[in-house]
């Protein structure tokens, strides 16, 4: 069952002498429960893939279906909703409310929402993300590892139609790494969460259902994983 659709996307920044076209003519789509890695070299056009695909930012051109819904012919409003309650984007950097503790930051889209906290549904949240003990700690009292599984916490507490995560490993060290993409596959099997991952590592890839190559803004190979 396909629960995610890209069609003909593609974006341009600037204009005249300082154009620069960062995705052309993209195209594709996810099915529902499935770990897809999107790789490609710096500057390939992955973040701005990600960033369309999650709505943070807008196609020059294209659509964006999730779920059935076209995104952007939603007004600008009901776009933030559905940002906080359909996506669930992990950051290489975090993205740490600092003053807030681990439970409140888990929480946040849904107390935004003004939605009222599933205390049994966070309480498996921070026991599959081994945050334990430190329900009540700031971000600046953990490690990158456990900054990171708080992110993860944040990202998955509204059960999102799909999870974007945009090298969810690239500020730690191998081990961390390691844990940090167990625990996204325990969701991606667990909660059948969706999963959207970009990545440089090609072992982290190899992990994955599927792979999509992107290079110059262009897919330039999609193809099952053990094909």
């Amino acid at each position: 069952m396909e629960i995610l659709r890209a069609e003909n996307l593609s974006k341009v920044y600037g204009d005249g002498e300082n154009k620069v076209l960062a995705l052309s003519n993209v195209s594709f789509s996810v099915e529902k429960g499935e770990f897809l890695a999107i790789v490609g070299p710096s500057g390939s056009g992955k973040s701005t893939l990600l960033h369309i695909l999650g709505a943070v930012d807008r196609p020059t051109t294209g659509k964006v279906y999730l779920d059935g819904c076209d995104v952007f012919a939603q007004n600008e409003n009901k776009l933030a909703v559905f940002r906080r309650r359909q996506v669930g984007l992990i950051y290489q950097f975090y993205n740490l409310v600092p003053m807030l503790n681990v439970t409140e930051n888990i929480t946040l889209p849904q107390l935004m929402d003004g939605q009222k906290v599933n205390k049994e549904h966070l309480k498996e949240l921070i026991d599959t993300l081994q945050l334990n003990g430190r329900e009540k700690h700031l971000p600046g009292q953990l490690s990158g590892g456990q900054q990171q599984r708080v992110s993860i916490g944040r990202a998955l507490i509204n059960a999102p139609a799909v999870v974007l995560a945009d090298e969810p490993t690239g500020n730690l060290d191998r081990h961390n790494s390691h844990e940090i993409v167990e625990l996204l596959k325990t969701s991606n099997r667990k909660y059948k969460q969706t999963l959207i991952m970009i990545t440089h590592d090609e072992n982290i890839a190899l992990q994955a259902d599927r792979i999509i190559a992107i290079e110059d803004g262009m897919i330039i190979r999609d193809e099952v994983n053990g094909s």
